[in-house]
C-alpha cells in the first residue's frame, strides 16, 4: 500500500529524512503514521550532511563548519538592507559585476527584507499580532537569515540547474502512491510540488501550501502560463500568516484558475520566523480538512 499524503518541505537544511517526516506527522495527526505518509526530502541535493535530530523545520537551522552541533543562521550583526542584498545576490552568484541591473527574484529579495526590518522594529503589532519576542538586533538577523536561505535555494531552483533534479524527488515521491492523495507543499516545496502536479495523472483530493511564495509576483513569473489549479486537485487550501516573510501576505486566489478550487487562509504561525512548518500544520484550519481526508 502506498502513502496517503505526501510532504514536500522547504527551503534550508533538514534533519535526516525519517525524522523529518515525523515531525510533520506528529504536528498535523498528533504520531508517526508510517506508510500512511512520504516526504519529498530534497535536502541533500543541496547539504551534504543533514542536520542533527531533533531540530526545528525553520528554513535557517544549520551547520556549523566543524558540524558538531546545529545552530541558527544569522550574520555576526544584522547590515543595512542595501549591505545585505548586495551581498546575498553576491553570495549566489545572481549579481554580473559592474551591473546594476537586477535579476529576476531581486524585488522578491529586497521585499523580504524590508519587510523584515519593519518586523523587527515591531510593526507586526499593526497587524494585530505581536513580534518576535527578541531584541531588535535578534529579530533583524532571524529575519534577514530566513530570506538568505530562501533567496538561494530559489536561485538554486530557478537557475542554477537544479530544478530537474529537485522536481524528480517530489515526482517519485508521489507516483509511490496507489491512489488518492493529499499533498502539502511547505515554502519552496509548494512552487516544487505545485509543477510537477501540473503533469501528475493521479488523483489528489486535497493539495495544502503553507507559508507559500505561489502569490509572490516574481515567483509566478517564472511558472508556465496560464496559471491554473493542476488537473488532478480538487481543492486547494493556502495557509499563511501575514509576518511570514517567504509568503508576504500573498494570496493565490484568484491569481490560479478556477478560484473556486483554491482558498486563502490567515493563520497564526508563533514559530522564531513566522515560518516554520510544524507550527503551520498544527492549525486547526490546516489541519481539520488534512485530518477529514486521512483517517488518523
Amino acid at each position: 500500500m502506498g502513502p496517503a499524503i505526501v510532504y514536500v518541505h522547504g527551503v534550508g537544511n533538514k534533519p535526516p529524512e525519517q525524522q523529518l517526516k515525523e515531525q510533520w506527522d506528529v504536528a498535523l495527526f498528533g504520531r508517526p503514521m508510517g506508510g500512511l505518509s512520504r516526504m519529498a526530502y530534497w535536502a541533500p541535493l543541496r547539504h551534504h550532511e543533514p542536520l542533527p535530530a531533533p531540530v526545528p523545520d525553520d528554513g535557517v537551522t544549520e551547520l556549523p563548519p566543524s558540524g558538531s552541533a546545529p545552530r541558527t543562521a544569522r550574520p555576526s550583526a544584522p547590515a543595512p538592507p542595501e549591505e545585505f542584498l548586495a551581498a546575498v545576490r553576491a553570495g549566489t552568484g545572481a549579481s554580473v559585476p559592474g551591473s546594476t541591473a537586477p535579476g529576476p527574484l531581486d524585488p522578491w529579495l529586497r521585499a523580504m527584507v524590508y519587510a523584515a526590518e519593519a518586523l523587527s522594529a515591531g510593526a507586526g503589532a499593526a497587524t494585530g499580532a505581536e513580534a518576535l519576542p527578541l531584541p531588535r538586533f535578534g529579530r533583524t538577523a532571524a529575519f534577514q537569515a530566513l530570506a538568505r536561505h530562501t533567496y538561494e535555494d530559489a536561485h538554486a531552483y530557478f537557475s542554477g540547474g537544479m530544478r530537474e533534479q529537485i522536481q524528480k524527488v517530489a515526482s517519485t515521491a508521489l507516483e509511490e502512491a496507489d491512489g488518492p492523495l493529499v499533498v502539502v507543499g511547505h515554502g519552496l516545496g509548494s512552487v516544487i510540488v505545485y509543477e510537477v502536479l501540473r503533469t501528475h495523472p493521479g488523483e489528489v483530493p486535497l493539495l495544502i501550501t503553507i507559508g507559500s511564495p505561489l502569490g509572490i509576483p516574481e515567483i509566478r513569473d517564472r511558472l508556465a502560463a496560464p496559471l491554473t489549479v493542476p488537473p488532478g486537485v480538487a481543492a486547494w487550501r493556502n495557509a499563511y500568516d501575514p509576518r511570514d516573510l517567504v509568503a508576504l501576505g500573498r494570496t493565490v486566489r484568484p491569481e490560479y484558475e478556477p478560484g473556486s478550487l483554491t482558498e486563502d487562509v490567515v493563520v497564526v504561525n508563533d514559530s522564531a520566523n513566522h515560518h516554520g512548518a510544524a507550527e503551520y500544520l498544527a492549525r486547526p484550519a490546516v489541519r481539520a480538512p488534512v485530518r477529514a481526508r486521512i483517517a488518523a
